[in-house]
């Protein structure tokens, strides 16, 4: 039985760990929920899974979810702590197994790195830890033999086609590189987002409801946002540059709307490997936890017969320019890639409050790469230097 510890876990990534977990009572027990102020979901998740650690964001949600725990009659109580001192006890207790990084935004990178550092095993969903500190994340975790697991469809799909070659995706546990030229081509799938027709004008008044009206995936506000601009695939070029040891110019985004491939892995003999399923995230989050285990899933089968046609579109990154800015940042690197993250947390947190336009996302973005003075090998503390250099200067603007 694997012991885990959920970092999000009231977000969408979370609750659909749960929802694996609650399939698989015998494989896994839930030692750590780690939440932000959603007490009233994180109290029926204790209720039904009996975590012995909980952690809220701050003092005044730790307390109201022990009054509500005491309200709702939960006999079965845990510890109840906050703040980022709590997040890192969340993920270093020697009975863990196995963390799931799904916090959305840079504040999981220091929980992340303490996870590594204590021997866990890392089901990564944080796209931000890679983008900011990818050298710090996979050097520990080489150091470590820890194994980082992928969440995201598109790099799961990846780490699925990989399994076929002699050396990857690990060695004796170790994350390899592929610098032997086996892997030639990695195809990012995307399915565009709800704007991918659309031109720089009709965006000029794209409101918050449209832009969270994803067409294919159910996933967070911040996280659908990041689709709609196409951000999302910029940051995942970056993530796929150090999960599998690639350059950023090997990787390319193919838009296939109806998200039945989620990616694939072009080979130095010409033959391409690709991971075909429905959009159900459970699918990547539970050959995370039992890798390198499958398992039934009650999840929708692809129906080849009625699919007829996969197309392929390339990316209208004229128009959505979340993928230049971010493979910009990466050519550039060093605390760069943290800028153009923080400023696109920034920008969204503002679109999403409806203060600024949906353009202006990109807008900051620019503002604050154009402003940065980059430092090349940055340490932790440069890292989240850089983020706090980004808000101020924003909020500056």
């Amino acid at each position: 039985m694997k012991s885990i510890t959920i970092l999000g876990s009231t977000g969408s990534i979370g609750t659909q760990t749960l929802d694996v977990i609650r399939h698989y009572p015998e494989d896994f027990s839930v030692y750590a929920l780690v939440a932000g102020t959603n007490t009233e979901l994180l109290a029926e998740q204790i209720g039904e899974f009996s975590p012995k650690l909980v952690v809220m964001k701050d003092e005044e949600h730790a307390d109201k979810l022990g009054m509500l725990i005491e309200k709702l009659g939960i006999s079965d109580k845990p510890e109840i702590i906050y703040g980022m001192d709590g997040y890192l006890s969340a993920v270093t207790a020697t009975e863990i197994d196995i963390v799931v990084a799904a916090m959305v935004g840079m504040i999981g990178l220091r929980p992340v790195l303490a996870a590594i550092d204590g021997g866990k095993d890392i089901a990564l969903a944080n796209k931000e830890t890679l983008v900011c500190a990818g050298h710090l994340i996979m050097k520990k975790a080489r150091e470590r033999k820890v194994r980082i697991l992928p969440v995201d469809s598109e790099h799961s799909a990846i780490f699925q086609c990989l399994q076929g070659l002699k050396n990857g995706p690990f060695e004796d546990g170790v994350p390899v590189s592929h610098d032997d030229n086996q892997v030639e081509t990695i195809f990012l799938t995307a399915s565009g987002g709800p704007f991918r027709k659309s031109t720089r004008e009709e965006l000029k008044s794209v409101t918050v409801e449209q832009a969270l009206a994803h067409p294919n995936w159910s996933m967070g506000a911040k996280i659908t946002t990041d689709s709609a601009t196409m951000i999302n695939k910029g940051l995942e070029i970056i993530e796929a540059k150090w999960l599998f040891d690639v350059p950023v110019e090997n990787v390319h985004v193919l838009v296939q709307p109806k998200s039945i491939i989620h990616s694939m892995v072009g080979f130095s003999d010409g033959a391409v490997l690709a991971q075909l399923g429905s959009p159900d995230m459970r699918v990547p989050i539970q050959y995370a936890l039992m890798y390198p285990e499958r398992r039934y899933l009650d999840d929708e089968r692809l129906d080849f017969e009625a699919l007829a046609t996969i197309e392929f579109e390339k990316p209208n990154t004229d128009v959505l320019r979340g993928i230049p800015l971010a493979t910009e940042s990466a050519r550039i690197g060093g605390t760069m890639t943290t800028v153009m993250n923080a400023a696109n947390e920034y920008a969204v947190a503002k679109f999403l409050d409806k203060k600024i336009p949906f353009l202006e996302i990109y807008e900051m973005i620019e503002y604050a790469m154009e402003r940065h003075t980059v430092i090349a090998e940055p340490s932790l503390e440069q890292i989240l230097d850089a983020e706090r250099w980004v808000y101020r200067t924003l909020d500056e603007k």
